[in-house]
């Protein structure tokens, strides 16, 4: 049976190695570099909610990215024992994309994950959401800030 996350090492600490996560940091930072919106990755081994989007919701919530200004933040979920995936976008940047937009990204994080290529994959969707995000909320370099955290969460 063919199985997405293979790329992932089983023991929870160690999802992805320490260069793996500079890289998707890096794709987070170019990818926020042209907007004020703000993109954060989750990680973890199996989802606490059976549903991702569930879950997703719950961290978004959690890690208060619906306190952004504009309310533009985005997070992209990944459980990798479960198998499972979500992106959950703030009200202000969902309503402007759409949903067959959100449906493509999460399509495409499938696609490269079919194909072994899992920090490709995160990064390419990561790069696609900035390019929205900059669309309709650009930089501002007298107002902007980074209002959250670029660093990779990482659940159990």
């Amino acid at each position: 049976m063919w199985n997405p996350f293979s790329f992932f090492k089983s023991n929870t600490d160690k999802l992805l190695s320490t260069s793996d996560k500079q890289m998707l940091v890096e794709a987070i930072q170019a990818a926020e570099k042209t907007t004020s919106g703000e993109i954060r990755l989750h990680v973890e081994s199996r989802t606490k909610k059976g549903d991702a989007l569930t879950r997703a919701t719950e961290i978004f919530h959690k890690e208060k990215m619906h306190d952004t200004k504009e309310r533009n933040g985005v997070l992209v979920y990944v459980a990798v024992e479960d198998r499972k995936l979500a992106i959950y976008a703030d009200q202000g940047i969902y309503d402007k994309v759409g949903v067959e937009f959100w449906y493509s990204q999460v399509q495409e994080m499938t696609a490269q994950f079919k194909n072994e290529n899992y920090v490709q994959g995160m990064s390419v969707v990561i790069a696609a959401i900035g390019k929205a995000l900059t669309q309709h909320f650009p930089y501002d370099r007298v107002s902007d800030s980074n209002e959250l955290s670029d660093e990779i969460m990482m659940g159990k």
